[in-house]
């Protein structure tokens, strides 16, 4: 049986099969934080238009003579893009290609996946087309946070865990605090996208949007919260999960700290803003792991295990 199986596989087992497209799916979810960061820079930058068509730049792969600061951010994040839809489709390839040797959900996961990424795309170029309209510019953000965080999800539950089953409510926690993070992010989308701190502040315009965003902060901050005190109090919790909430606990303090400094500097510093989406897009991966460790959290088995064995 397994001679017959080792040409089809290329030699590899289950294990380092699946080690493989977790490492990928690592490696896509870090291009796809530094993507997003790219984005938040384009936009902050002024660079949403440099390059006025799509898919191409001044109609060539690279526009070496119209190069500057502001269309090598639009460039480098349309290359980045594109370099991550190619390793999606490798994604879903290896998924589907080894799928009897890896969980049943995976290969559809990655499809849905990459599905998001050829939303994604679409939206990417209605954003160049539409000339930068905010709800399209919300709406790409909101689909590629949607991406990361299939990615985290994916790559959880392929890492090898043994939990204690102690996470309990926990678990519903960490997905509540990770909803009301995305609709946290989106709103900051859309505070962006308008430029409605510059607007308030400049013209008594579009302040309900800003003071939403502002107000909006509290819910998630509790959750986020509450989730870290009852982590460290829940002594039975497995040490990765307690990480995985410490971890949340600090990326929420540095986001709420960019965000104020962001607001009194009335967005003149451009890296503060860039990593105030970026935090945020960690906030939320996660909390997203979080929640997906909850989930597999159960308690060992050990003596019903080695009964079964023998009885096969």
């Amino acid at each position: 049986m397994s001679e017959s199986v080792l040409p089809q596989n290329l030699g590899l087992s289950p294990e380092e099969i699946k080690d493989r497209i977790r490492g990928l799916t690592w490696k896509m979810a870090i291009a796809t934080l530094l993507l997003m960061a790219i984005g938040s820079a384009t936009r902050v930058m002024n660079a949403g238009l440099a390059c006025p068509d799509w898919p191409l730049c001044y109609g060539k792969l690279v526009p070496a003579q119209e190069m500057n600061l502001q269309v090598f951010l639009e460039w480098f994040h349309r290359l980045d893009a594109g370099l991550i839809g190619l390793m999606a489709i490798g994604l879903v390839g290896l998924s589907w290609w080894y799928r009897q040797q890896l969980p049943n959900w995976l290969p559809w996961a990655s499809t849905g996946a990459l599905l998001l990424v050829i939303i994604q795309a679409v939206l990417g170029g209605l954003t160049v087309t539409e000339l930068l309209r905010f709800e399209i510019v919300a709406a790409h953000l909101g689909c590629a946070l949607l991406f990361f965080t299939s990615l985290v999800a994916i790559g959880m539950a392929l890492e090898p865990y043994q939990g204690t089953g102690a996470a309990g409510k926990l678990t519903w926690l960490g997905l509540t605090g990770a909803i009301l993070v995305y609709l946290q992010s989106i709103l900051g989308g859309l505070v962006a996208s308008q430029w409605a701190l510059h607007q308030c502040f400049g013209y008594s315009q579009l302040c309900a949007v800003m003071h939403s965003h502002i107000a909006g902060v509290v819910p998630p901050t509790l959750a986020t919260g509450i989730l870290v005190i009852l982590a460290l109090r829940t002594a039975a919790l497995h040490p990765l999960l307690r990480r995985l909430a410490c971890g949340a606990g600090c990326l929420l303090v540095l986001q709420i700290i960019l965000g104020v400094a962001t607001f009194w500097l009335h967005l003149q510093v451009e890296p503060l803003t860039v990593a105030h989406q970026a935090i945020g897009a960690a906030l939320l991966g996660t909390l997203v792991a979080f929640t997906v460790v909850g989930i597999r959290d159960r308690a060992p088995q050990c003596a019903i295990a080695p009964d079964r064995q023998s009885a096969v």
